[in-house]
């Protein structure tokens, strides 16, 4: 009676015992938010990573804790799937250090990795879900290519939007979301924290359908 207790499965059948057992065995996926450290820039568009990596954290009900050097995470589960939540606590343009200490620490490739970053590029709350490719520009891309030596990592992006015309890119987004863009902003957040969570039960593919459209 005791080892039918402790079965998570022996009440399922079919194909949901089958993606349960499958979901239970995978390596863990690793879910890093970028951002910059300190209380100096929380909330800024630079940080929406972060953001969402605390988003995670909220519904999984779990808190990050620093268990490895120059990062925060939580071991958990998103989408009854194993996972790997952090945050570096280094600032986005040394990202790289972090994540490669968290790709040792847990023995995983970087194509387990699903690095979240801010992007000015898109309006803001719009998500950009890709495979792999290039930094686009992004410091905190280029850092994790240069530790990892491959760019051959997932990547969802949040839009922060442009500056205006004449501002300073730098200061753009190192600068908090005013009044009437917080909405959009806390929107495109949980809709980041629900990609992750497609990606865990439907795979890679079907979540960039699903949330590569227009908001």
């Amino acid at each position: 009676m005791l080892k039918k207790f402790l079965d998570p499965f022996r009440l399922l059948r079919g194909e949901e015992r089958e993606r349960l057992e499958y979901a239970s065995a995978r390596k863990p996926l690793i879910v890093v938010g970028l951002a910059n450290p300190g209380a100096k820039f929380r909330g800024t568009r630079h940080n929406v990573g972060a953001m969402c990596v605390d988003e995670l954290a909220r519904r999984a009900g779990t808190r990050l804790e620093n268990k490895v050097r120059d990062t925060e995470l939580a071991e958990t589960e998103i989408g009854e799937a194993p996972a790997i939540i952090a945050r570096p606590i280094t600032y986005v343009n040394e990202s790289g250090k972090s994540v490669r200490n968290i790709l040792r620490k847990f023995n995983a490739e970087p194509n387990r990795l699903l690095l979240i970053v801010d992007d000015m590029d898109l309006k803001i709350g719009r998500l950009r879900l890709r495979a792999g490719g290039s930094s686009g520009g992004h410091n905190g891309l280029k850092s994790v290519r240069q530790a990892t030596g491959t760019d051959d990592f997932p990547r969802l992006r949040i839009g922060v939007g442009r500056p205006p015309a004449g501002s300073d890119p730098i200061q753009h987004v190192l600068g908090r979301f005013r009044p009437d863009e917080r909405e959009l902003i806390e929107s495109g957040v949980n809709r980041a924290a629900d990609a992750v969570e497609a990606i865990q039960r439907e795979g890679l593919e079907r979540a960039m359908e699903i949330y590569n459209r227009s908001a």
